[in-house]
């Protein structure tokens, strides 16, 4: 009965209240999930957003990534793009016209073998990551006209994506939920925000893949969960070090 009186008059833990050791154990997650989330970003602008060569993220960026370029290569979208820095003009040329011309085997020797080796090898031939150019049979490859992202990487990265952004979110939402001063529709609506933008990204993706008009779901959607995510991140940080203790039911939430 002493307990359920407690709860009666508002004696209940949130973010205000929380002893110490939790504060610091959430607010070293919540920092580490805002730098990861900045990163994140920083790390679409330099792959997706240049995507046309220009920086900054378009919806023709989006549409390259995943419809892809259909009137060029993958290869040449690389050269005119972000790999535009690592050849000289005239060797980005040479390569372009051997593209153009459907990459044909008896001039690979002469003329675009030297070019790779001497520009590209240094990392497409090392990192196990990225595609290994050296090899000609993956060089022709990416000369083919680009169609943007295969069925396969979709895959892969939508798996990847939906498992781990989840857990994420999840912990994340939990944290915001012990939050004062928001009234709780208000609360459940924004702890599923980034949940229901991740489904629209990533499912923007795939429509792109066949419909290009769809390149608007994406940004829409990395856009969406990354701004809720953020409000959360800054929110409970604010309460946690910031609010006064404030006892759960003094607020009309």
């Amino acid at each position: 009965m002493e307990n359920r009186s407690k709860f009666d008059e508002g004696k209940w833990l949130n973010l205000t209240r929380f002893a110490l050791p939790v504060k610091v154990l959430f607010t070293g997650y919540l920092i580490v999930i805002g730098i990861g989330l900045i990163i994140a970003g920083l790390q679409i602008l330099l792959t997706h957003g240049m995507a046309d060569g220009k920086f900054g993220i378009s919806v023709k960026d989006i549409v390259y990534s995943y419809y892809g370029n259909r009137e060029g290569s993958k290869l040449e979208k690389a050269l005119n793009g972000p790999m535009k820095q690592y050849a000289s003009p005239q060797e980005r040329a040479i390569l372009i016209e051997w593209v153009r011309k459907g990459a044909p085997d008896d001039e690979y020797e002469k003329k675009v073998k030297p070019i790779i080796q001497n520009n590209c090898a240094k990392c497409h031939g090392v990192i196990p990551s990225i595609p290994d150019l050296t090899k000609k049979e993956v060089l022709k490859e990416y000369a083919k006209v680009d169609t943007g992202a295969t069925i396969q990487q979709l895959t892969r990265l939508s798996h990847i994506h939906l498992f781990g952004m989840a857990f994420i979110f999840m912990l994340l939402g939990f944290i915001f939920s012990f939050s004062v001063g928001i009234n709780k529709i208000i609360k459940s609506i924004l702890i599923f925000t980034p949940f229901g933008f991740q489904l629209i990204d990533i499912t923007g993706w795939w429509l792109t893949k066949y419909w290009p008009e769809f390149a608007y779901f994406v940004i829409i959607g990395g856009f969406g969960y990354f701004s809720a995510s953020a409000i959360m991140i800054l929110i409970s940080l604010y309460q946690m070090w910031l609010m006064k203790p404030t006892d759960y039911n003094a607020w009309k939430d």
